[in-house]
C-alpha cells in the first residue's frame, strides 16, 4: 500500500486548502483511513478518520466544525477540506491508512495505522 498526499500549502487566517490522500494497494477492500499532523517542536496528534467507503467519520475537538473528511472508495481517495484555517493549524499533515478490513480504532493511535505517506506541509500566516 503506498500513499500519496498533495494540497498543501500557505495559506492566510480564515482561508481554506483541500487536502488529498491517494491510496494505491486496496483494490476495492475497506480501509480505515486517517489524517494526522505534526507541528514544530510537538507530537503528532490525530485530526481525523474515515472509512474508505465512506462512514465512521471522527474528528479531533480541535478541528469539528472547520475542517471536513470525506472518501472516493472507487478511488481509495480520501479529502480533508480545511476551513477557517487558524495559525495554530500549521504543520506538517499526514496521510494514514491501517491494514484492509480492520475496523477503525476508537482513537487516533498512531500505532493501529501501519502505512504513512510522505507528509504535506500547511502553513497559515
Amino acid at each position: 500500500v503506498q500513499l500519496v498526499e498533495s494540497g498543501g500549502g500557505l495559506v492566510q487566517p480564515g482561508g481554506s486548502l483541500r487536502l488529498t490522500c491517494a491510496a494505491s494497494g486496496y483494490g476495492r477492500s475497506r480501509a480505515c483511513m486517517a489524517w494526522f499532523r505534526q507541528a514544530p517542536g510537538k507530537e503528532r496528534e490525530g485530526v481525523a478518520r474515515i472509512y474508505t467507503t465512506g462512514g465512521s467519520i471522527m474528528y479531533a475537538d480541535s478541528v469539528k466544525g472547520r475542517f471536513n473528511i470525506s472518501a472516493d472508495g472507487d478511488r481509495s481517495t480520501v479529502y480533508l477540506q480545511l476551513s477557517d484555517l487558524k495559525p495554530e493549524d500549521t504543520a506538517m499533515y499526514y496521510c494514514a491508512a491501517a491494514q484492509p478490513w480492520i475496523m477503525c480504532p476508537s482513537k487516533f493511535n498512531m500505532r493501529d495505522f501501519g502505512y504513512w505517506g510522505q507528509g504535506t506541509q500547511v502553513t497559515v500566516s
